[in-house]
C-alpha cells in the first residue's frame, strides 16, 4: 500500500494554476510605457518568466534604489490586478486535482517568484489556500527560476526529499529550476505549447491542463519507480 504523505507536488502559481501570464506582462507594458521605457511583450516574458521584480528592475533601471523598486513593482501589481479580476480562476481541473492530492495525503506546495500580495490575491481570492501545506514567494528567496531555490525549499517545508518531488510548471525557466533540483516535471500549456514543453530534459508529461491528470497515477508513473531504485 502506497504512504502518499512521502511524496510532493509542487506548483508554480503564474501561468501553472491560473492562466495570468499574458496579464502580467501586459501590466508590465503599461508600468514601463508610464517611465518612458518601450517594450517587447514576447521577449520580455521569455527573459523574465519566473524571476523576481527585484531581479528584473535592475535590469531594465541602471543602478535602480530599492525603493524605486518597491515602488515600480507596485505600481505594476496594482495594474496586474485590475486588469486580471475578471478572468481570475484556476485552470480547468485543477481544483478537482488539488482535492484530491489533498484527499489521498500528497504533501503539497507552492513555489513562485510572485511577492506575498499577488500569491494573496490568487490563493486566497480563489480560496485554495487550504490546498497547500508550504508555499514559497519572493520573500523566501534570493535567486528565481531558473535557480533551483524555490523547489528546494518548497521540499523542505513540506518535509520531502527532491526525488520524492513531482513539480508543475507553465516556463522554461522553471522546467530548468525543476531539473536543477534533481525533480521530474508535469508542463501546463498555457504559455508554451506542449510540443515546446516537451524538450525539456525534467519534462515527463504535458497537457493543456489538470483534466486529464490524476494524482494517484502520476506518483505510481513517476515517483514510485525512483523510490524502488533507491
Amino acid at each position: 500500500m502506497i504512504d502518499f504523505t512521502d511524496f510532493a507536488f509542487i506548483f508554480d502559481m503564474d501561468g501553472t494554476l491560473v492562466d495570468n501570464m499574458r496579464f502580467h506582462t501586459e501590466s508590465w507594458g503599461l508600468m514601463l510605457a508610464e517611465n518612458g521605457v518601450e517594450f517587447n511583450a514576447h521577449d520580455f516574458l521569455v527573459k523574465t518568466a519566473g524571476k523576481t521584480s527585484r531581479e528584473i528592475l535592475p535590469t531594465i533601471f541602471a543602478g535602480i534604489s530599492d525603493e524605486r523598486i518597491d515602488e515600480l513593482t507596485q505600481r505594476k501589481d496594482s495594474i496586474y490586478h485590475e486588469i486580471f479580476l475578471p478572468h481570475r480562476k484556476l485552470v480547468d481541473g485543477a481544483d478537482e486535482f488539488l482535492a484530491e492530492a489533498k484527499r489521498l495525503g500528497i504533501r503539497t506546495a507552492v513555489a513562485t517568484a510572485s511577492p506575498i500580495p499577488n500569491v494573496e490575491y490568487i490563493l486566497d481570492g480563489l480560496k485554495v489556500r487550504k490546498f497547500f501545506d508550504a508555499v514559497v514567494t519572493a520573500a523566501d528567496i534570493t535567486n528565481g527560476k531558473p535557480h533551483p531555490e524555490a523547489f528546494l525549499k518548497s521540499a523542505e517545508k513540506v518535509g520531502v526529499t527532491p526525488e520524492n518531488c513531482l513539480v508543475f510548471e507553465d516556463a522554461l525557466g522553471g522546467f530548468e529550476a525543476a531539473y536543477r533540483a534533481g525533480m521530474p516535471s508535469i508542463g501546463i500549456a498555457t504559455v508554451n505549447t506542449i510540443e515546446e514543453i516537451l524538450r525539456h530534459t525534467s519534462v515527463v508529461e504535458a497537457h493543456q491542463d489538470f483534466q486529464s491528470l490524476s494524482p494517484r497515477d502520476l506518483i505510481t508513473r513517476y515517483l514510485l519507480p525512483a523510490v524502488a531504485v533507491s
